[in-house]
Formats: C-alpha cells, structure tokens, sequence
C-alpha cells in the first residue's frame, strides 16, 4: 500500500476515534448535551437549527407526530432544573422568545403533514391550486393551537429542554403510562405558566401523583383507567379524527 492511502487510512482512523468520543463522552442522561456543545456535526434531520443561544433538534424518541426539543446553550442555566432556571426574568423571555420560532416551523410542519386532510384547510388548499392564485390565501387552520410547549416536572434528562410537540400523542415510542401521562397531566407544565408561584404544587410532582393518574384522553375526556392498550387504539382513532378537523 503507497504512503498515500496509510496517510488516508491513519487521518480515517483518527476521524472515527473522534466521533466515537464525541458520541459516546456524554453519558445517557447528559446525552443532550452533544447537540449543545457540537450542532454542527449533525444532519438536518436531526438539529433543526442553531444559534448561540438555542440548539433545536427533533427528539430522537418522539411521543407525537411532530416533537422538537429546545435546548438552552447558556452555560451558567442549562444544567439547573427548569423551574428554579425559569426563575432568572431575563432567560425566561429569552426562552419564550425563541420557543415562539420553534412553535411556529412546529405548526408548518403539521399543515405540510396533515392540511390536505383537515376540513378547516379545504379552502386554502382549493386557493393553492387555483389559476391564477389569489391575491390573499384563506387563514386556513390555526395549527398553532395544536402545539403544546413546555418542560417536565421532573425532566429524564440533565440538561434544560423545552418540548414543542403536538397535541396527538399518537406515536410507536409511547409505549406505557409514563410516556403518556407525562404529557397528559399537569406533569407537564406549558411554558407561559412561568415563573411558578412558590405555592404551585407542579413544584412537588411526587407529592401529587400525576405519572400514576389513571389514563385519560387527551381529545374526548375518556377515562381508560389503567388499560393503556385500550388508550392506545383510542388514540388512533382519535388521531384520525383529529387531523381532518
């Protein structure tokens, strides 16, 4: 083998080494913080985009149809429990700020997903394909509503994240009670509800239960109890209804 091809194969072996560090350096519940630290380094079906402040990434174990994570790159604020980092005025409308853009491309990914099949698109969409177009589309569905944003009482991983996700919860990686009722109960603490009040019991979520709440659909109010494979074809249906609003 010429000089040339070791010198590639030493400069491959190299480059693998510091990938496999870069990926394997944080561990499982700091594993957010690769993305903090390196965006760069990851397609763009992963990191939907960056800045100096904020990391966006679509989560890698998604709970609906469309889950992004917001990640905060401030140092002295993304390794503190959201409610006490939320506390700090100034980061938190930082924060809403930028968890608005993510809300937003969130809500245009729904329409791109799911408009040709809502009733309430119908109008916009016949106004699309028109010849010639018109001069002003209708509004069409407001999928900004079906956007949830927010953090978790208890949040699995270490470093701060804001979820921006839609409302469905219909998903393969929902898969038992915590998953859903994380989402689906006051567990889950939407973003504009910051800062908290000293007294909010969303500050003692153990004390109040909420991930052992029986199940209940999100969209009808159905109690399912403990049978989660019932929830869950529930949910398909629901889902299917939902998106042809």
């Amino acid at each position: 083998m010429s000089p040339k091809n070791k010198q590639r194969k030493q400069q491959t072996v190299e480059s693998d080494s510091r990938d496999a560090k870069r990926k394997t350096y944080f561990g499982p519940r700091d594993a957010l913080g690769a993305y903090i630290a390196h965006p760069e380094s990851y397609p763009s079906n992963v990191v939907v985009y960056y800045n100096s402040d904020f990391v966006a990434i679509n989560d890698l174990f998604p709970k609906s149809t469309v889950h992004l994570l917001l990640l905060p790159r401030h140092r002295d604020k993304n390794r503190l429990h959201p409610v006490d980092a939320f506390e700090d005025r100034e980061f938190l409308e930082a924060v809403k700020a930028e968890v608005k853009k993510l809300r937003a491309l969130a809500a245009a990914e729904l329409r791109r997903r799911y408009g040709k099949y809502s009733l309430q698109e119908k109008a916009r969409e016949e106004a699309l394909s028109a010849d010639p177009p018109p001069d002003e589309l209708p509004a069409g569905r407001n999928w900004e509503r079906e956007i949830m944003c927010g953090i978790h009482a208890h949040p699995s991983m270490n470093h701060l994240h804001v979820h921006v996700i839609s409302v469905d919860r219909y998903s393969e990686r929902l898969k038992h009670r915590k998953h859903y009722n994380s989402f689906s109960t006051p567990f889950f603490i939407d973003i504009e509800d910051f800062p908290l009040a000293p007294d909010d019991p969303r500050r003692d979520p153990d004390h109040e239960g909420y991930l052992r709440w029986p199940f209940t659909c999100w969209r009808c109010g159905k109690d399912f109890g403990d049978q989660f494979a019932e929830l869950k074809r529930h949910l398909n249906d629901e889902f299917d209804q939902w998106r042809r609003l």
